[in-house]
């Protein structure tokens, strides 16, 4: 059985969303009838999903332009995905401060400026975003709850320690408890949750896992035996969007588990210094 979402009339940002996991939620939405727009720092070379803002999302500034244009162009803003993020394999030793004070701006401050920026868009829109067609919002008419939804990308590198992390998977951590804390903070207006990412097969796969055979063994040391794909992080956040009473909730998406995979990871990138970890644009 299929679930389909109808998102028509809703305008939906996803930031970093010119490739990889960011490129397959914009995808997923826009093909769920939503008005899209994506951002990153600059414009790729191929067509994205939807429309394309330019926007350094760590300058509140330029965050500033970018909800000034779409409340310019759309007067409205239902669903923001802060999928944006990433780093290189970081090793604490021998690397500047200034690379890990980047990474860390890229990864939590910059979520939080978005969300906050976001938020007074998203509460006006709090009431009559479509969602999951026939769904009454629970048992019994229960109400459906708020419409306006922030999706945090976040990742199990917040979770598990791994050497060439610490600045990244440090950010990651505090993501996943700004998400909890907005939920709380913002309720019933906006709801907040984050979809906590394992490894996953991007156009960047191959290189990080040394090639499609690297990306095929990673992948049969997950338990459900491969990565998570783009279409998978889109379809918990299509469910995430829809206006309902979950917030506060993180979604792990791991595919039952990933730690005998990942140490083979970072043992090798260790001895290379490739890039442990990322997404977004």
């Amino acid at each position: 059985m299929r679930v389909s979402y109808d998102y028509t009339g809703s305008v939906v940002l996803v930031t970093g969303g010119t490739r990889g996991i960011g490129a397959g939620i914009a995808q997923a939405f826009l093909a769920a009838g939503a008005r899209v727009v994506v951002c990153a720092r600059g414009r790729p070379g191929s067509s994205v999903a939807g429309d394309f803002a330019a926007a350094d999302v760590r300058d509140p500034a330029e965050v500033d332009r970018l909800f000034a244009g779409i409340e310019e162009r759309y007067g409205r803003l239902d669903v923001v995905v802060n999928n944006a993020g990433g780093s290189p394999y970081a090793p604490v030793a021998g690397t500047s401060p200034r690379l890990h004070a980047r990474i860390v701006e890229l990864n939590l401050i910059a979520p939080l400026l978005v969300a906050q920026r976001a938020y007074p868009l998203l509460a006006a829109s709090a009431s009559g975003a479509p969602g999951v067609p026939g769904d009454p919002g629970g048992p019994d008419g229960a109400q459906a709850g708020a419409a306006g939804s922030v999706i945090m990308i976040g990742s199990s590198s917040g979770a598990r320690p791994s050497p060439g992390t610490s600045a990244y998977g440090a950010a990651k951590a505090g993501l996943h408890h700004l998400a909890a804390c907005l939920a709380a903070e913002w309720a019933p207006r906006v709801r907040v949750n984050t979809v906590v990412v394992g490894l996953a097969e991007t156009e960047a796969a191959a290189g990080h896992y040394g090639g499609p055979e690297g990306v095929r063994r990673m992948g049969a040391a997950v338990p459900a035996g491969r990565m998570a794909s783009p279409a998978d992080v889109a379809q918990a956040c299509l469910w995430l969007a829809a206006p309902g009473y979950v917030t506060g909730a993180e979604i792990a998406l791991h595919g039952g588990g990933e730690i005998p995979a990942w140490r083979e990871i970072a043992s090798g990138q260790a001895a290379s210094g490739q890039a442990a970890s990322g997404h977004g644009g």
